[in-house]
C-alpha cells in the first residue's frame, strides 16, 4: 500500500506548516489562551483565508472536497503546536454531522459560517452518568406542533461557551439507554432556556456546563433520522477519534523532538545528559511509541471510510487503544527526562503531556477501546 502523500497534499502539510511555524510558537499559544474565548479569533481567521475551515466540505456546497488523509495532516500540524482553535469541535463533529446528514437548506445555512471563520460550533452530548456510552442520553426532545422542546444538562461540552450554534443529542424516545429514540439538533446558543458555564480544562481549553430548560426549536433543527440518530453519532465521533489520533501524533512527535534536544543541552557532571547511554535507550524507546502511534494513527484514517460501521469501530477502537498507550509512556518520559523543569507552567513540555492525557480520555479512555476491542474478538 502507498502511503506517500500526494503533491496536493503534500503543498497542503507544508502550508499549515508554514502559517502554524509564524504565528503559533508557544509564547503566542500563552497569550491565544488568555483572550476572551480562550483562543485567536484572528489564528481562526487565517485558517479560514488558507481554506483549512473549509476542507472537508464538497465542492458544491463551498468547500475544497478533501477527505480523511487531509483532516489527518492538519490535524497532525494542529498537535505539533497545541493549538487552542476549535477546530475539532466546528469542523470535525459539528461539519461532520452536517456533511453527511444535513439536508441541503441546514448545509446552505450553516457550512457558509464554518468555511468562511465566522461561526464556531459546539457538540453537546456528554451526560452526568453517561461515560463514553454514546447511547446513553437522558436529555430530552419532546414534539411540540411541528417543532422540538428540548430539556436537559450536558457537561464538559468543548467549545461550548464561546459557539453560536450547539449540536445537541437528545432523545426523542424510549428508556435513557436504548439505542432506539435517539435524535440529533442544531439549537442556537443563544436561544431561550440555554444557560451555559464555562471553565478551562486542564489541558489549556476551554468547556462548559450547558443546561436546556424548555428550548423550542424548529423541525429544521433535526439533522438526519431523529428517531434513529445513533449510528450518525457513532460514524461522525469515529471521525473525532481518527481526528484525536492524529493530533495526538504532532503532539508526540513534538514532545519527542523538544525532550531530544533538552537532554542535548542539559549538563551533568560536567557532560550533556545526553551522552548516558540510558538515557539514549529511553530517547529511543519513545521513538519507537511514537512510531507505533504514527501507524495506528495512518490506519485509523483509512478505517474512517469503511462502509462497515462494526468493520470501521473496531479499528478506531484499536487505534485509539495504540495511541492512549504511546501518548503515556511518551508523555510520562518526556516529563521525567526534562526533571522539575517539565512539572513547571513556564516549560512546554508540561502542557504536551496535558493535551495527550486530554486526548487519551477523550471519547473513550485506553481501557474503554481495548474492551472494545475484546468483545468483538479483534486482536492489538
Amino acid at each position: 500500500m502507498d502511503f506517500d502523500l500526494s503533491e496536493e497534499q503534500r503543498l497542503l502539510k507544508e502550508s499549515v506548516e508554514g502559517l502554524l511555524k509564524t504565528s503559533y510558537d508557544f509564547d503566542s499559544r500563552k497569550k491565544y489562551a488568555k483572550e476572551k474565548d480562550g483562543w485567536s479569533r484572528d489564528v481562526w481567521g487565517k485558517f479560514a483565508e488558507q481554506g483549512l475551515l473549509g476542507l472537508p466540505f464538497s465542492e458544491e456546497d463551498g468547500g475544497f472536497g478533501a477527505g480523511a488523509v487531509e483532516t489527518m495532516i492538519v490535524m497532525e500540524a494542529l498537535g505539533h503546536s497545541l493549538v487552542l482553535e476549535p477546530y475539532l469541535p466546528t469542523v470535525i463533529l459539528a461539519g461532520g454531522f452536517l456533511r453527511r446528514a444535513g439536508s441541503a437548506e441546514q448545509k446552505a445555512a450553516h457550512l457558509p459560517g464554518i468555511i468562511d471563520g465566522s461561526k464556531t460550533f459546539a457538540f453537546a452530548q456528554l451526560e452526568k452518568n453517561s461515560r463514553w456510552d454514546l447511547g446513553d442520553v437522558a436529555a430530552t426532545a419532546k414534539k411540540k406542533g411541528d417543532g422540538w422542546i428540548i430539556d436537559g444538562e450536558k457537561f464538559v461540552v468543548l467549545n461550548g461557551e464561546a459557539a453560536d450554534t450547539l449540536v445537541v443529542t437528545a432523545r426523542t424516545s424510549g428508556g435513557q439507554r436504548d439505542r432506539d429514540g435517539i435524535g440529533v439538533f442544531l439549537v442556537p446558543a443563544n436561544a431561550k432556556g440555554v444557560s451555559r458555564k464555562g471553565y478551562p480544562t486542564q489541558d489549556g481549553q476551554r468547556a462548559a456546563d450547558i443546561t436546556f430548560t424548555g428550548v423550542e426549536v424548529g423541525a429544521d433543527a433535526a439533522i438526519g433520522d431523529p428517531a434513529n440518530g445513533l449510528p450518525l453519532i457513532e460514524q461522525v465521533v469515529d471521525d473525532a477519534r481518527s481526528a484525536l489520533c492524529a493530533e495526538a501524533v504532532g503532539a508526540m512527535d513534538e514532545s519527542l523532538t523538544t525532550t531530544v534536544e533538552y537532554i542535548k543541552t542539559r549538563k551533568q557532571f560536567g557532560v550533556p545528559i545526553g551522552s548516558f547511554q540510558v538515557l539514549q535507550h529511553r530517547a529511543a524507546d519513545m521513538f519507537v511509541a511514537a512510531e507505533q502511534a504514527r501507524s495506528m494513527a495512518m490506519f485509523a484514517t483509512m478505517a474512517a471510510d469503511f462502509d462497515d460501521a462494526k468493520e470501521r469501530a473496531n479499528a478506531i477502537a484499536a487505534a485509539k487503544v495504540q495511541i492512549g498507550k504511546s501518548a503515556k509512556f511518551v508523555g510520562q518520559q518526556s516529563i521525567q527526562l526534562h526533571g522539575g523543569i517539565g512539572m513547571t507552567m513556564e516549560a512546554k513540555i508540561g502542557h504536551y503531556f496535558k493535551r495527550l492525557t486530554m486526548i487519551e480520555s477523550s471519547f473513550g479512555d485506553t481501557d474503554y477501546h481495548l474492551a472494545r476491542v475484546s468483545e468483538s474478538g479483534g486482536l492489538i
